[in-house]
């Protein structure tokens, strides 16, 4: 058994490896419909990661940053797949969370991605994240890693793989997109219910101006 604090200085007895959101179950049916991502010995992650030791643990809220991040960060995840399905060909770069939403750099080639576009995009998310998608993460080699991207010429993708330390590589999987990713994200991507993307800028790759201009899709 592993014996979990709370931020109340409660502390609860669980079998090893059991997840924050089987903890947040055990609770109330209720918080576990509503939380987003668990802060675990300081550290936030995903709510189906199994925890093995003592630990010290925050279950987070949409009310919480850490809630809003998780679910943004997966929400830009779901804007890329949508992409992935709309333009086939098209490379991906960071698709981060921000304080207000989320944004995806994308170099889709010869085609150029209009405000116009934007709607027909949403349409896609709605889609697919009524498919109720689980989103997975996996750890994996870097040598598989810069195969897996450069296979699918993911030129972008491998640049940032190349300048990672091998055994810290980690992937997430939500239906037919695979990105590589540190997380946390949600467990499924059913959560988002109400999508905008809100404009589409340029932006230089990795902030350098000699790099190539990408197009950065913001949304909420």
């Amino acid at each position: 058994m592993i014996k979990v604090t709370f931020p109340d200085g409660g502390i609860r007895e669980y079998a090893e490896g059991t997840t924050a959101m089987q903890i947040a179950e055990s609770i109330s049916p209720r918080l576990a419909q509503e939380v987003l991502a668990a802060t675990v010995n300081g550290k936030v992650s995903d709510l189906n990661m199994p925890i093995t030791a003592d630990a010290q643990i925050k279950l987070h809220k949409w009310d919480d940053d850490e809630g809003k991040h998780a679910f943004w960060h997966t929400s830009a995840h779901l804007l890329a797949e949508a992409l992935q399905e709309l333009y086939p060909g098209i490379q991906f770069g960071i698709g981060p969370a921000i304080e207000n939403g989320f944004y995806y750099d994308v170099d889709p080639g010869e085609t150029a991605i209009k405000e116009a576009d934007l709607p027909a995009i949403e349409k896609k998310m709605a889609e697919l994240a009524a498919k109720k998608e689980a989103v997975v993460r996996e750890s994996i080699s870097k040598t598989d890693a810069l195969k897996m991207f450069g296979d699918r010429g993911e030129t972008y993708k491998c640049e940032l793989i190349s300048e990672l330390e091998d055994g810290h590589i980690t992937t997430y999987t939500q239906g037919a997109f695979t990105d590589l990713c540190r997380g946390p994200h949600l467990m499924t991507t059913a959560p988002i219910k109400a999508i905008k993307l809100t404009s589409v800028a340029g932006a230089y790759w990795r902030g350098q101006e000699d790099r190539k201009m990408m197009t950065r899709i913001y949304g909420i």
